[in-house]
């Protein structure tokens, strides 16, 4: 769905001169929104470029003429090239250049255009193009309708995808198959196969416009991503009865919805059909039949389909083999993979830095570190580069071992092969000097994030947190919470819990009552909503205590660590209490960014708190629960 079909493109695309014009009045899709989500993260100038020139003379005398421009004629070329070597925003670029140089784009340029964006999912401008053909005076053709179609259509606004028609219809240009086809895939996109099965109904009214293979594969698609696989297969025979052979798309359509809803033997069975329709299944037939019994857990089976195979004249592709290794490495069956691997082999596949990593994981998890460097090694040794997830399990393996010094060479080896260190490696090694009770390494470590300009996230928090309960330094705990606030990293319900743990571990349960009843529900609300609606997508535990009677791999195991920052506010600060008299200890968090000072606040003859304050580069915080009550002597 995501990039335009060629035939929706390019509907008409046989010759402009065959394709008739017509005047296009203005203001026609002014009145509605385009509905969708607009191209993100990329930094899209042809809009604003679109509008400073839109009222603007081209300086080129050639534009004026009515040859036109031979530049504009050639980038317009050079425009639907790139589009279709898969360049859409190369394409974006030349059309601003045009305008920027004093170009007057042609009408084959705005179709081109609407082309790009749409492929790049970027629909804002479609109603600037509009205007400017507008303004221009312009007479679109059925190929700029079209494109204009496709273009609202994929972006789920099919009430200016239907006006567009009806303009075609009054201008005195007949929508094509094409045209219907586009509609047709729209309402899929939309979730409403049954309007789709209406413009099949009033396609078979008008004489000049017919059905074909595309129109049926697209409503058999639609009715597929809403389930009703009878209706499926009811257009299967409907177009069997028209004349229309259904294809390799048609099965492998099935096939998809089949194997995506847990039916990967009735899938399978779809070869079968497609062999009685005279065709043959194809690579894609093949991985969506593996990756559904993978996906199902049934590992032994896609091994055998992969047998099958060979029977079918078809070659496994690395991405299917890498898929049946992940498989085995889960159930933890040695054979399996090195049956796998043997496969590769016979099949002269090279194995990749996937297949390599996934193996290396598995040995990992097991407690076998050797076994895990000796892959890598092989890995090395085949002219397969590690990238920064290879060396991320590399350096779990080295934790599980308690190997810290080891895992934290790694950071040095990543960057003196040109792979940059990530957050989720820096965590881990971090979780590790933790694990051994070494905090001022952690610190360290934790420090040289920023060195490298990698931002820590919630994990890389938690797992600090973590390490200072482990220490029985519940105040160094809670002190985080100022250093992520900092860092714009937004505190969770399960970083509260990790901190009232830390007090309650260091005997100082009333601590943790305090900080916990100082938590206001409402502030919580939203992060704690969003965890728990967040499926886990390990079964590894990141902070999980040890356990005497749990396996040893068990007790060392680091689980994936999430790469995504969570930002926002942090904690409200609270109340401050009244300071007295001053005496500071200095501690070493943080080495001399940060400085800790113990502050005792007198109430009265030989009552006093003792309170906690960080110093850090930004001011003086205080840490609210960190008062201990007690009496002097």
């Amino acid at each position: 769905m995501g990039k335009p079909d060629s035939d929706d493109i390019g509907c008409g695309n046989k010759s402009r001169k065959q394709s008739g014009h017509s005047n296009m009045k203005k203001g026609v899709f002014q009145s509605e929104a385009v509905k969708g989500n607009p191209f993100d993260g990329k930094n899209h100038t042809n809009e604003i470029t679109m509008t400073t020139n839109s009222g603007s003379q081209p300086s080129c005398t050639f534009c004026k003429s009515k040859n036109g421009c031979r530049i504009v004629r050639s980038r317009t070329k050079v425009m639907n090239i790139l589009i279709k070597s898969g360049k859409p925003q190369e394409a974006i670029v030349i059309f601003e250049k045009l305008i920027e140089g004093r170009h007057q784009p042609s009408l084959a340029t705005y179709t081109t255009l609407l082309n790009a964006l749409t492929t790049q999912k970027y629909f804002k401008p479609i109603h600037s193009i509009v205007s400017q053909v507008e303004e221009k005076q312009m007479k679109p053709d059925s190929i700029f309708f079209n494109a204009l179609v496709n273009a609202f259509a994929e972006s789920g606004n099919m009430e200016d995808a239907k006006k567009v028609v009806l303009k075609m219809k009054e201008s005195g240009l007949k929508p094509s198959t094409c045209t219907y086809n586009t509609l047709i895939k729209g309402y899929g996109i939309a979730g409403k196969p049954s309007e789709s099965m209406k413009l099949l109904d009033l396609m078979s009214t008008e004489g000049n416009v017919k059905p074909n293979l595309k129109t049926y594969n697209m409503l058999i698609r639609a009715f597929c991503k809403m389930e009703n696989m009878s209706e499926a297969w009811n257009l299967v025979y409907k177009m069997s009865a028209s004349g229309i052979r259904p294809d390799a798309v048609t099965f492998n359509t099935i096939a998809t919805a089949y194997a995506q809803n847990g039916k990967t033997s009735q899938a399978e069975a779809m070869i079968l059909e497609m062999q009685r329709n005279g065709l043959k299944p194809n690579e894609r037939t093949c991985t969506i039949i593996m990756s559904g019994y993978c996906r199902e857990g049934k590992v032994k089976e896609a091994l055998r389909f992969v047998y099958r195979m060979k029977d079918l004249e078809l070659q496994p592709n690395l991405i299917i083999l890498n898929s049946l290794v992940n498989g085995f490495v889960d159930m933890m069956d040695r054979d399996g993979v090195d049956e796998v691997l043997k496969l590769m082999e016979e099949f002269k596949i090279q194995p990749d830095v996937i297949t390599y990593s996934t193996i290396m994981n598995a040995w990992s998890q097991a407690g076998f570190l050797e076994k895990s460097k000796e892959i890598y090694n092989n890995m090395l040794k085949s002219g397969v580069k590690p990238d920064a997830h290879a060396y991320s399990i590399l350096a779990k393996g080295y934790v599980r071992a308690q190997e810290m010094d080891k895992a934290e060479e790694l950071l040095t080896a990543m960057t003196e092969s040109g792979v940059h260190p990530n957050v989720v490696i820096f965590t881990t090694v971090i979780s590790g000097w933790c694990s051994v009770g070494r905090m001022d390494n952690a610190i360290r470590v934790f420090e040289k994030m920023g060195d490298f300009g990698i931002s820590p996230n919630l994990k890389t928090f938690e797992t600090l947190i973590w390490g200072y309960a482990e220490a029985k330094q519940p105040w160094k705990a809670e002190g985080m919470l100022q250093i992520m606030e900092e860092f714009h990293v937004q505190p969770k319900k399960s970083t509260i819990v990790l901190i009232a743990e830390a007090w309650c571990f260091a005997g100082l349960k009333e601590e943790a009552k305090t900080l916990l009843s100082t938590v206001k529900t409402e502030q919580m609300t939203n992060s704690i909503e969003e965890e728990d609606n967040i499926p886990a997508k390990s079964s590894e535990k990141i902070y999980q205590k040890p356990h005497t009677n749990a396996p040893f791999c068990s007790l060392l195991q680091i689980p994936s660590i999430s790469t995504s920052d969570q930002k926002g506010s942090a904690l409200t600060s609270r109340k401050n209490r009244r300071l007295l008299r001053d005496g500071d200890l200095e501690t070493p968090l943080l080495t001399t960014k940060f400085k800790c000072h113990t502050q005792i606040c007198r109430y009265g003859e030989g009552f006093s708190i003792m309170c906690t304050q960080f110093q850090g580069q930004h001011g003086t915080y205080q840490l609210a629960n960190s008062c201990t009550a007690g009496f002097l002597n």
